[in-house]
């Protein structure tokens, strides 16, 4: 091949592996600049990926939703759940639906967990946001934080949500209204 051939395949090469990373952050950041927040409550896990890094795993109280109807749902299944919000400002699930909401815009697209078919129906939600990555230098101090918010009541966590068109991206993890990040940040500059 001669080099008039070679130099164009290149650039245009060079050009698509950026714009694809470049449109998966910019969407991202669409969600939350122009998403509505939601204020998830936690239960903490905290795991490592070694190919990700170090991430808290997030699991949520607003996570079951009771059903009449459990042979109607499949486990797996992608369904929509539209949210509002409790008296506190913590997010609440108003319903789910296996359609798309036209005139709702408070939902998130998610999965069916598992279904409990007791003397209550209900299905379990599987949300598409369950990790927040931490930079590694905080990992460690989060996960401790963390823990020791799940084991007192007097502390309050959450998952602080941008939720645009059914996409969700976590904003970042509070506890008692403050970043989680601020938090470490405060006690590693306390003397030991």
């Amino acid at each position: 091949m001669n080099k008039t051939i070679l130099i164009p395949a290149f650039i245009l090469m060079v050009v698509l592996q950026l714009y694809i990373p470049v449109r998966m952050i910019s969407y991202k950041e669409s969600i939350l600049t122009g998403g509505k927040e939601f204020k998830f409550r936690t239960a903490p896990i905290d795991p490592t990926d070694p190919f990700r890094g170090k991430y808290i795993t997030l699991s949520f109280e607003a996570n079951s939703f009771h059903v009449a109807n459990a042979e109607e749902w499949n486990q797996g299944d992608p369904i929509f759940v539209m949210l509002g919000e409790d008296e506190k400002g913590f997010v609440k699930i108003n319903s789910i639906s296996k359609d798309q909401p036209v005139d709702d815009e408070n939902y998130v697209k998610a999965s069916i967990d598992y279904i409990v078919t007791d003397t209550m129906s209900y299905v379990t939600v599987e949300y598409p946001f369950t990790r927040f990555y931490m930079e590694e230098s905080k990992a460690q101090g989060a996960q401790d934080v963390y823990r020791e918010t799940a084991r007192d009541t007097n502390q309050v966590a959450y998952a602080l949500v941008s939720i645009k068109e059914g996409d969700a991206v976590i904003k970042d993890v509070m506890i008692d209204d403050v970043p989680i990040s601020e938090v470490v940040k405060q006690l590693q500059e306390k003397p030991q």
